[in-house]
């Protein structure tokens, strides 16, 4: 998704796209040292980042995600998973919000395991990054799970890059604003997740 959005951008900056891979860790590292001039990796917004880098406008929203089995008509919300287990990995986000709301959390390595408990019937549900489950469900279509509840607060996404580009930071909000309007990023974002990911 991010190489093909990348990719729209860079042709409506009339420029090409060379693109340099690396391990996450690395990746605003690497904008440091000038190895490119752009990172287009689902970079969250955060205020710490942005005291050190600019963005652009966001261009993905992820949410948490409460994701049941299919036939489970009763986890509806949130504050549903009170004494119910959710699986999920200990430390993140998702699992502090599922403890939040009473689950006794089953801890998993990650995504994958979590789907894997709820489909056999180990957990009554695992709240995830709706990203994670729409390219799930996108691979899978028959998978006997769905999104029972999202939470309200979205993570925004945006191209970063190194403070004191105006131009290119104008360029960029620019061109994605195009491609949302003429209709190609819907084209790109039902592609890779079946939906419009950037709301």
């Amino acid at each position: 998704f991010d190489v093909e959005l990348g990719q729209a951008i860079a042709k409506r900056l009339g420029v090409k796209a060379e693109f340099v891979e690396g391990k996450w860790d690395g990746l605003i590292a690497g904008l440091d040292v000038k190895r490119y001039d752009a990172v287009i990796n689902e970079v969250g917004i955060t205020p710490q980042r942005q005291a050190k880098y600019d963005f652009s406008n966001p261009y993905i929203v992820s949410k948490a995600a409460l994701i049941v089995r299919s036939d489970n008509t009763s986890i509806k919300s949130f504050a549903d998973l009170k004494g119910k287990k959710s699986a999920n990995t200990l430390t993140s986000n998702f699992g502090k919000i599922a403890q939040a709301n009473g689950a006794e959390i089953v801890p998993v390595q990650g995504f994958n395991d979590s789907i894997e408990l709820l489909a056999s019937g180990r957990v009554d549900a695992t709240i995830n990054d709706s990203l994670s489950f729409l390219d799930f469900k996108k691979h899978q279509p028959n998978a006997k799970v769905k999104i029972a509840a999202t939470d309200a607060n979205a993570d925004a996404s945006a191209v970063l890059f190194r403070k004191g580009n105006p131009e290119l930071k104008a360029a960029i909000d620019k061109a994605l604003a195009q491609l949302k309007a003429d209709g190609t990023y819907l084209k790109i974002s039902h592609k890779y997740f079946g939906a419009d990911v950037s709301k």
